[in-house]
C-alpha cells in the first residue's frame, strides 16, 4: 500500500499543474455524492422538497413525493434514472394514459438518446429491453405476472400520478404493481397532495419496507383566486378577487366583502328584472308582489365574452373546464362567429405550418374530411382549440404542442386533461362548480378543483396563475373557498380483487399465500384502520352490556336468552315480514308458502316466550327496565361486530368468493398435496386461459371461448359480436346496434343472444357470491366496427352516426387489444378452438388499420 501511495505521489511530480489540477477535480467529482452530481447537471437549483426525496433515494429508500401540480416532482423520478445510469441498472417509468407515456418517452429520448430508451403502451413497442422504459401502469401489472426477462436488473420504478389509484376501474393496477414488485426494486410514487398521504406512505412502508415521505404544499408559481360576473349583455365582463388583499397587495384566505356585495347588487337587479313592469301588472293577480326565487338568476356571462375579456387583461394562454365535449365543441364555435381572434398573422403562419406537418402522411383524405379537419386548422389558426376524449390521439397532441409553444391561446378541455399532461397556463378557467357524472349533476370535489386549476401559472414564465371561477346558476363564494384550500381530499383504495388476478396470483402461489398476498393490500390496509376504531367502541359496549347482566341477573333463568327470543320476533314480525313483501316470487304459491314459513317461525318464538322460567319471575318488570338497555347496546354490538367482521379480511373473503366461482367453472381444481390433510387449489387449462385474458370481462370472454361461442365466426364478425365487451355508450347510444349485420336470423345476432345470456349467467354467480357483477354488454357499436372490419373508411362508418372520430378510435383499440390477447393465448385455447387464435389475429389486423393504427409516437 505504502509503495502504490509513493508511486502516485512521483506521478503527480511529474504532472503540469494544468494536469495536476484535472486530476485534483476528477477525485472531487469521484467522490461527491450521485445526488450532487446530478443537481450539478441542472440549469436551476434544487428545492428543498427535491433535494430531500432524491437523497433519501440515493440512501436506498422508497421515496413518496406529494407536491402541486407544476411543482417539480419529475426532477425526482429523472434522478431514479439517472441512478440507473449510474449503476448499470434498469428503471422503468410508468404513467396512468398512454398521452402521458408518449409525452415522458420523448422526454427522456431527448435526455438519454434513443437507444437507451423504450416505450410499452399495449400497442406500441418501442426498444423494450432499453434501459430506461417508459409504460402504462397495466403493462407493468401485466410483465410481474408473466415473469417477463425484461424485468431482470430493475432497480427503479416511477409510479406517475400514484394517486390514480383511487379510481374505481383502473386503481387496483397500482396496488397489485406496489405489491408483486420485488424487493430489490425502489419505486418512486408521485402524487398531488392529498389530506391522508401519512396513511399511504405508512402503507408503502409495510410493504416496501422503509420509504421517504417528502410533501410540498409550496406552490413554484402562487396562484390567485377569481371570479368573473357581468350585470347583463350589454355590459362588460368584470374579474373580481374571491378574496381580500392583505396590505402587501396579496391575497389572503378572507373571503372579498366587494365580491359579495357586487353579487348581492346583480341579485337585486336579476330580481327587477324578472318582475314584470306596471303596464303589464296594473290590476293583475301579481300586482305588488315579490317574485317567485326561482325566476331570480343573475346573468351568466358567455364563453366567447369571457375570453374576450381575459385576452384584454392580458391573462392568456388560458385553459377553459367545460364538463361537456359537445360544450367545449361549441365554445370554439361561439368565438369564431363572435369575430374573435388571438393570433397573429405571423402566429397563424406557423400554425398552419406545424399541423400540415404533423398531419402529412398520418390520415388519409377521406380521414380528415370524416374529423373536420378544415374546420378543426381554422379555428387553430384563430387561436383556439377544444381537447378532449372524442378527439383522435393526433388532433389532440396538435392541440398540446401548439399551446406548449404559445400559439394556441385558449383551449376549451374537459377535466381528462388535468390528468398530468405538460400543458401549463397563465390561466384556468372554471365554468361552473358542478358536473354531470353520468347519472346526475354532482359538486367538483377539492381534489377536482385543484387538479384543474393546478395548470395556472408557468414557471419561469408567469409571476402569479390566476384561477377563474365564472358565475353561473347557485354560485356561492364560499363554496369556491372551501374548495380551493391545500391539501383538499382523502386517498381512498378502489381496489378488488379479480378472476383474472386470482388466476395469476394462484399460478405461482399457494391458496395460503396467495390470501396473505391480498392482506398486504392498501384496501385491506384501511379496513384494518377503521376496524381498530370499530374495536374499541365494541370493547365499551361489552362492558356496558356486561353490567347490564349483572343488573338483571335471575334466579329463575337466563334473563337475557329471553331478551334475545323477543330480539328476533321483532325482526321476525317487522323486518323479515318487510322483505317478503318486496320480494318478486315465481307465482302466488311461491309466496303464500314462504308467508306461512315465516308464520311458524314465529309462533315457535312466541311460544318460547310464553314458556320461558324467567316469565314467572316477580321482579319480571324490574328486569325489563335494565333489558329494554340491554337489547339497544346489544343491536349496537351486533351492527358494529357485523361492520368489524366486513373489514377483517374483507379482500381476502372476496377472493375466496372469487375462487368458489373459477371452482364451479373448473378453472380451479381441488389438489391434495398428500403431505397433510389440508387441500390446496391449482389451475387447470381453461385456468391458463383466463391468465392471458385482462379486461373487466375476463370470465366472460374465457367462457364464451370454452363453450365454443365464437367458433363459427369469421374475422369480420368475431370483432363485430366481440366490441360489446369494450363498447361503454354514451348520449345517444342504446345497447343495440342500428341493424344486425347479416339481419336478425343472421350469425351476428344469434352470438350475441348467446354471449348475453352467458353473461347473465355469471352474473348470477358472482350475485350468489356478493360479488359486483361484470359490466352489462352492450352491442350498440356491432354494426360500426362490422363496417370498419370488412374495409369502410372512416368517413363511411362515421356518417349520420353518433359517434366521435376519438371514440370510435378508443374502442377500436380496446378491441383490438382483446383480439390480440385471444390470438396470443393460443397454445392455453381448447383443441377445439385453435382456428379461433388464427380468426383472432386476422380480425385484429383489419380492425387495427387506418387511423386506429395511428400509435400518437412521432
Amino acid at each position: 500500500m505504502a509503495r502504490h501511495h509513493r508511486q502516485q505521489s512521483d506521478a503527480q511530480k511529474s504532472m503540469s499543474p494544468a494536469q495536476r489540477y484535472a486530476s485534483f477535480q476528477r477525485r472531487r467529482e469521484h467522490d461527491r455524492s450521485l445526488a450532487a452530481r446530478f443537481a450539478g447537471l441542472l440549469p436551476f437549483d434544487l428545492d428543498d422538497f427535491q433535494q430531500q426525496a432524491i437523497d433519501a433515494l440515493e440512501r436506498g429508500d422508497n421515496v413518496l413525493v406529494a407536491a402541486p401540480t407544476g411543482a417539480g416532482k419529475t426532477v425526482v423520478a429523472d434522478f431514479a434514472m439517472f441512478l440507473a445510469q449510474q449503476q448499470n441498472t434498469k428503471a422503468f417509468y410508468t404513467t396512468p394514459i398512454k398521452a402521458l407515456s408518449n409525452q415522458k418517452y420523448h422526454d427522456l429520448v431527448n435526455a438519454y438518446g434513443a437507444d437507451r430508451v423504450g416505450l410499452l403502451t399495449g400497442d406500441i413497442s418501442i426498444n423494450s429491453e432499453a434501459d430506461i422504459v417508459v409504460m402504462t401502469t397495466e403493462v407493468l401489472r401485466n410483465m410481474l405476472y408473466e415473469h417477463s426477462t425484461t424485468l431482470n436488473a430493475l432497480r427503479y420504478v416511477v409510479l406517475d400520478e400514484i394517486h390514480y389509484l383511487a379510481d374505481r376501474f383502473r386503481g387496483p393496477v397500482w396496488e397489485e404493481v406496489i405489491i408483486h414488485l420485488p424487493s430489490s426494486v425502489r419505486i418512486i410514487g408521485l402524487s398531488a397532495t392529498v389530506s391522508n398521504v401519512e396513511d399511504f406512505s405508512a402503507w408503502i412502508s409495510s410493504v416496501r419496507g422503509s420509504t421517504k415521505l417528502v410533501v410540498s404544499e409550496r406552490r413554484p408559481v402562487p396562484l390567485e383566486q377569481h371570479v368573473l360576473v357581468q350585470a347583463d349583455e350589454h355590459t362588460e365582463p368584470e374579474l373580481l378577487d374571491l378574496y381580500q388583499r392583505d396590505g402587501k397587495g396579496d391575497q389572503t384566505t378572507k373571503l372579498n366583502a366587494r365580491l359579495v356585495d357586487r353579487l348581492d347588487q346583480l341579485d337585486r337587479k336579476a330580481a327587477r328584472r324578472a318582475r314584470p313592469d306596471d303596464d303589464r301588472t296594473r290590476g293583475g293577480r301579481r300586482h305588488g308582489r315579490a317574485p317567485r326565487p326561482a325566476a331570480i338568476q343573475r346573468y351568466t356571462p358567455r364563453r366567447w365574452a369571457v375570453v374576450d375579456e381575459l385576452n384584454y387583461l392580458d391573462m392568456l394562454p388560458g385553459i377553459y373546464f367545460i364538463f361537456s365535449r359537445n360544450g367545449c365543441d361549441q365554445a370554439v364555435e361561439q368565438c369564431i362567429n363572435a369575430g374573435l381572434e388571438l393570433t397573429t398573422e405571423d402566429e397563424a403562419r406557423r400554425i398552419r405550418d406545424i399541423v400540415d406537418e404533423m398531419v402529412d402522411g398520418q390520415l388519409s383524405q377521406e380521414d380528415l374530411k370524416a374529423l373536420q379537419f378544415s374546420r378543426f386548422r381554422f379555428a387553430l389558426e384563430e387561436g383556439f382549440a377544444s381537447h378532449h376524449a372524442g378527439m383522435v390521439a393526433l388532433f389532440r397532441q396538435i392541440v398540446e404542442r401548439l399551446f406548449e409553444e404559445g400559439l394556441v391561446k385558449m383551449v376549451f378541455a374537459t377535466e381528462t386533461l388535468a390528468l398530468g399532461i405538460n400543458m401549463p397556463a397563465r390561466c384556468v378557467i372554471v365554468e361552473k362548480l358542478d358536473k354531470f357524472d353520468g347519472t346526475g349533476h354532482v359538486p367538483l370535489t377539492p381534489g377536482e378543483f385543484t387538479q384543474l386549476t393546478g395548470r395556472a401559472g408557468r414557471r419561469g414564465i408567469d409571476t402569479i396563475g390566476h384561477a377563474i371561477v365564472v358565475d353561473h346558476r347557485g354560485f356561492v363564494p364560499a363554496t369556491a373557498a372551501a374548495l380551493s384550500s391545500k391539501r383538499v381530499y382523502p386517498l381512498h383504495s378502489s381496489f378488488h380483487a379479480t378472476f383474472n388476478m386470482a388466476v395469476n396470483l394462484l399460478n405461482t402461489s399457494d391458496y395460503a399465500t396467495t390470501r396473505a398476498t391480498l392482506d398486504h393490500s392498501f384496501a385491506q390496509w384501511e379496513a384494518n384502520e377503521s376496524a381498530w376504531q370499530l374495536e374499541s367502541r365494541m370493547t365499551t359496549l361489552r362492558q356496558a352490556l356486561d353490567g347490564y347482566e349483572q343488573a338483571f341477573a335471575c334466579e329463575h333463568g337466563d334473563f337475557a336468552s329471553l331478551l334475545r327470543i323477543r330480539m328476533q320476533l321483532s325482526d321476525l314480525e317487522k323486518n323479515e315480514r318487510r322483505r317478503l313483501k318486496q320480494t318478486p316470487f315465481r307465482d302466488d304459491a311461491e309466496r303464500k308458502a314462504a308467508f306461512r314459513d315465516l308464520d311458524k317461525r314465529i309462533a315457535a318464538l312466541k311460544e318460547q316466550d310464553r314458556s320461558h322460567p324467567c316469565r314467572s319471575c316477580p321482579d319480571l318488570q324490574q328486569h325489563l327496565k335494565w333489558g329494554h338497555r340491554w337489547m339497544r347496546e346489544a343491536r349496537e354490538y351486533e351492527r358494529l361486530q357485523q361492520r368489524y367482521d366486513s373489514r377483517t379480511g374483507s379482500v381476502a373473503r372476496q377472493f375466496d368468493h372469487i375462487c368458489n366461482i373459477l371452482l364451479q367453472l373448473g378453472y380451479l381444481e381441488r389438489h391434495d398435496d398428500g403431505q397433510d390433510s389440508t387441500q390446496d387449489v391449482r389451475l387447470t387449462g381453461r385456468g391458463q386461459l383466463l391468465r392471458h385474458i385482462y379486461s373487466e370481462q375476463d370470465l366472460v370472454l374465457a367462457e364464451a371461448i370454452g363453450a365454443g361461442l365464437l367458433d363459427g365466426l369469421d374475422a369480420v364478425e368475431l370483432a363485430a359480436v366481440l366490441s360489446s365487451l369494450v363498447f361503454e355508450a354514451r348520449g345517444g347510444f342504446g345497447d343495440e346496434p342500428r341493424y344486425w349485420p347479416g339481419g336478425v336470423d343472421g350469425v351476428v345476432r344469434h352470438t350475441a343472444i348467446a354471449l348475453r345470456r352467458l353473461r347473465e349467467d355469471i352474473g348470477y354467480l358472482c350475485e350468489d357470491e356478493d360479488l359486483s357483477q361484470p359490466p352489462t354488454l352492450n352491442f350498440g357499436i356491432v354494426d360500426i366496427i362490422h363496417e370498419w372490419a370488412d374495409g369502410r373508411g372512416l368517413y363511411a362508418v362515421l356518417r349520420d352516426k353518433d359517434l366521435t372520430g376519438g371514440d370510435f378510435v378508443r374502442n377500436a383499440k380496446r378491441l383490438s387489444d382483446i383480439l390480440q390477447q385471444i390470438a396470443a393465448a393460443r397454445p392455453y385455447l381448447p383443441e377445439q378452438a385453435q382456428q379461433l387464435a388464427e380468426t383472432a389475429h386476422e380480425a385484429m389486423e383489419l380492425v387495427s388499420r387506418g387511423i386506429v393504427a395511428y400509435s400518437g409516437v412521432e
